[in-house]
């Protein structure tokens, strides 16, 4: 196996790691490093096999189930795709209601009460152009930032609101049992990283400081995403088939591009890892006591 870095700050681009292979406490040790090293990991040539995807994920952590209701992909797996249950690409409502391209940074299951360890998306088919997925490596942020920056947030811990962000960009959701799954959840602005390193755990679900005014928390928290997602900070993955990344929610943003999504089919498959635990959804999960970062 060989590691290419992909980035100037981080990315590690590995050829030769076969994830349909028995996973030997080698391979753990090997990736588990490279992770805590890169904070996002490209692996080539990997299994389209969502038995192996699984099998992979497990080695490093309990999966964090996904929701039910999926039938064209295994159960235990995310659906980030345009397509049905037959394969084909989703059509527009009639209502005029369209899913939006997710161009936010953000990290996964920040409503999940204990921590989202990795997550690891795999790519069956990609469109030919746009849909790319773009990361930001908060470590990199947090050393960068100005000493009195690094004393201010110290020791806060933001509010993560989905559905609040939602309608600060306009939009409303009005499932109420959708909104009690996911609750307003808190959590650390910096924690410490698997390198060691201080990382910063944000996105634009973040919408509040505890113990801070509303507007002045506000301003804050967009002022610290605008200096986190400067163009020297992000990593644009162009996807292609066989193409699984993996990547540190804990120290990492990412977001997607857009594409033709009622032209171009675009499947891919996402498994998501805690750091401990049973294996349960992340319904099950934001409703047990977090440990200690």
């Amino acid at each position: 196996m060989e590691i290419n870095q992909l980035h100037p700050l981080f990315v590690g681009e590995i050829v030769g790691l076969d994830t349909s292979a028995p996973i030997t406490p080698e391979t753990v040790a090997f990736f588990e490093e490279a992770m805590a090293k890169y904070a996002v990991c490209v692996i080539r040539d990997a299994s389209l096999s969502d038995e192996d995807h699984i099998r992979f994920a497990r080695a490093f952590g309990p999966l964090e189930l996904a929701p039910p209701g999926r039938k064209r992909i295994a159960k235990e797996l995310y659906d980030i795709s345009n397509l049905d249950d037959e394969g084909e690409i989703i059509q527009p409502k009639p209502d005029g209601a369209q899913p939006a391209d997710f161009e936010l940074f953000h990290t996964d299951s920040p409503f999940n009460s204990w921590p989202t360890k990795w997550s690891f998306l795999l790519a069956y088919v990609t469109p030919p152009a746009g849909a790319d997925t773009q990361y930001v490596d908060t470590r990199a942020v947090y050393a960068d930032l100005p000493d009195e920056m690094k004393e201010r947030v110290a020791g806060l811990t933001v509010d993560h609101d989905l559905f609040r962000a939602l309608q600060r960009n306009g939009v409303e959701f009005e499932d109420e049992a959708m909104r009690k799954h996911y609750p307003r959840t808190t959590h650390p602005l910096v924690r410490t990283s698997a390198s060691g390193r201080k990382a910063l755990y944000m996105g634009w679900h973040g919408i509040g400081i505890e113990g801070w005014p509303e507007a002045e928390a506000q301003a804050f928290l967009d002022e610290l995403y605008r200096f986190a997602t400067q163009d020297r900070y992000v990593y644009s993955h162009k996807w292609r088939p066989r193409d699984m990344v993996v990547w540190d929610n804990r120290c990492t943003m990412h977001s997607a591009t857009s594409f033709e999504r009622y032209r171009y089919k675009r499947d891919l498959r996402r498994a998501t890892i805690n750091e401990y635990g049973p294996e349960v959804s992340a319904i099950e999960a934001n409703k047990r006591e977090p440990e200690p970062a």
